[in-house]
């Protein structure tokens, strides 16, 4: 699993929209956290597509959260900025993947397993709210 930018940018952007009570704008919130507009509007569209954001048009519009930080999940966030699941490794989740068919003695894919269940576990017990108290 490699948690890029987006991932990053999009924990950042939730954090300090959910501090505000009013729509956040893109420029906005690009200014303030040091991000590309372009890029993070992509972000920004991609969590409100999801359902984590509440998207407004016009003069006054902007992001808002669609929901309480305490019930959206980190994992989900991540997995909606990076647009793929939150995987360690790809044979952690299905043995047939190994290359030469070393499935059946392959001593790696267990131990990647247990740990793709634990890091699966945390993020979904993690809440955007569990970061902003952090």
């Amino acid at each position: 699993m490699l948690l890029t930018k987006a991932s990053e940018y999009a924990l950042l952007s939730l954090i300090v929209i959910s501090q505000k009570d009013a729509p956040q704008d893109v420029d906005t919130l690009s200014s303030k956290l040091g991000i590309s507009k372009s890029f993070l509007a992509k972000i920004l569209q991609s969590l409100a597509k999801e359902g984590f954001l509440k998207s407004f048009k016009g003069a006054h519009g902007g992001f808002m959260l669609a929901d309480k930080p305490e019930t959206l999940s980190i994992k989900k966030i991540i997995e909606c900025a990076e647009k793929k699941p939150t995987v360690v490794f790809e044979c952690a989740t299905s043995s047939k993947c190994c290359p030469n068919n070393r499935g059946d003695i392959c001593k790696v894919r267990p131990f990647m397993h247990k740990l793709q269940t634990k890091i699966d576990v945390f993020l979904d017990n993690m809440t955007l709210k569990d970061i902003i108290e952090i």
